[in-house]
């Protein structure tokens, strides 16, 4: 491929690349660039939203590059201090290896295992002694730390910053001097310790590697990050239908910039999908062919037909109409019980007739009947409820991003 070919490529769905000029340069040379993404094992399960960078890092790979997956298990003992307003609390040895585990046997949905180069952090910098660690600490400066948005809110407002912080963009910056690398991927969220891996390895004698800023990943709610914490995910080891139902929840407008971020589809392609639904068609069509395409990479072709399947068995078959207008209702920090739910929808005149109704079956969430009048919903997302066969709601369940 050309190389204004793949830089075109590789443009699609980024934020920002650093430099573009750098970039076309390193491709021009001919060569398989190395091309570092890093992740710490902070939790077992990878969502959607991770895999915005590992796209990333495959079409690197597709197109001939060395694919570099850096597990950050020493980094992940430090705790990334990024976006945070107060220190965060380092995992354990053990935590960090447990998730770790998970994490190789998931990137492998995307990446090509034979062509993965899996490397830990750990391997250099369990190495590396305390006069070591001294000397990569004098290499950069505090007023170059309080740059960095996160630090500079909290010494401002006189809000904790442990000296440990510091080291953790020194540490992810090394890793690029260690690896050579030729570009480094992350989060719009993690520039700043990408520009210091440029920084390293200018002071260690290396080329500065590009650097290629991905956006994060709005969740289900279309506001928040998507989080597991927030309740607002897709991970990629869900079961087909309930991934292929989550992604068919998501809003209209909110499925351009999945299929943006997540979608092999060509991008002229996608182009003319949206052109058709301003024109009058119907997105739901296009959601189906994205939310089978994602459940199709991680579960299989026939996992993805049996969940499309399943999903018009139970909204089509149903009667449940395309168009069912949806309403928003803020989830309590405890979730939200259903019987109060059912009666604040108006799909029941109280209490405790949702609870009449729910023990005499004729109550469902999703399509699956409910028995108990004490079950909470407790994350966020869209629902659809029905009582009897007349009556059916939609709600998009989130919390309180104020909170």
């Amino acid at each position: 491929m050309a190389t204004q070919q793949a830089i075109e490529l590789i443009r699609r769905g980024t934020q920002e690349i650093l430099r573009d000029e750098d970039l076309a340069a390193r491709l021009a040379e001919g060569r398989p660039l190395r091309v570092k993404a890093g992740f710490d094992p902070t939790a077992p399960d990878l969502h959607l939203g991770h895999t915005v960078l590992l796209n990333k890092l495959k079409q690197f790979q597709d197109l001939g590059h060395e694919a570099i997956f850096l597990i950050g298990d020493f980094t992940g003992m430090i705790g990334d201090p990024t976006g945070k307003n107060a220190t965060r609390k380092p995992l354990s040895r053990e935590d960090v290896a447990e998730n770790a585990k998970t994490y190789e046997s998931q990137i492998f949905k995307i990446l090509d295992r034979d062509k993965t180069r899996v490397v830990f952090n750990s391997a250099w910098m369990n190495a590396m002694n305390a006069a070591e660690m001294i000397q990569l600490a004098a290499k950069h400066t505090v007023a170059r730390m309080l740059e960095r948005e996160d630090f500079n809110n909290r010494y401002r407002t006189g809000q904790a910053i442990a000296v440990h912080e510091f080291l953790y963009p020194l540490i992810q910056g090394y890793d690029s001097v260690e690896l050579k690398a030729d570009v480094e991927l992350g989060g719009t969220d993690q520039k700043f310790n990408l520009l210091v891996g440029r920084q390293l390895q200018e002071i260690y004698g290396q080329k500065p590697q590009v650097v290629i800023t991905m956006p994060i990943l709005e969740g289900l709610d279309g506001v928040q990050k998507m989080s597991k914490s927030l309740g607002n995910y897709i991970a990629i080891n869900e079961p087909p239908e309930e991934m292929f139902g989550k992604i068919m929840s998501i809003s209209d407008e909110l499925m351009w910039r999945y299929m943006e971020l997540l979608s092999f589809v060509p991008w002229d392609e996608i182009c003319r999908w949206r052109k058709a639904c301003q024109e009058g068609a119907n997105p739901r069509d296009y959601k189906v062919r994205f939310g089978q395409e994602i459940v199709a990479r991680f579960h299989g072709c026939r996992a993805a037909e049996q969940a499309l399947a399943a999903f018009e068995a139970r909204f089509k078959q149903g009667l449940i109409p395309d168009d069912l207008e949806e309403q928003s209702r803020e989830l309590p920090e405890n979730g939200y019980l259903i019987t109060g739910l059912l009666k604040d929808l108006g799909l029941t005149a109280s209490s405790g007739e949702a609870g009449r109704l729910i023990a005499q079956g004729g109550v469902k969430v999703d399509g699956e009947k409910v028995s108990d009048p004490k079950l909470i919903l407790r994350e966020s997302g869209v629902f659809i409820l029905q009582v009897g066969k007349r009556r059916v709601a939609k709600v998009r369940l989130q919390r309180n991003s104020a909170a």
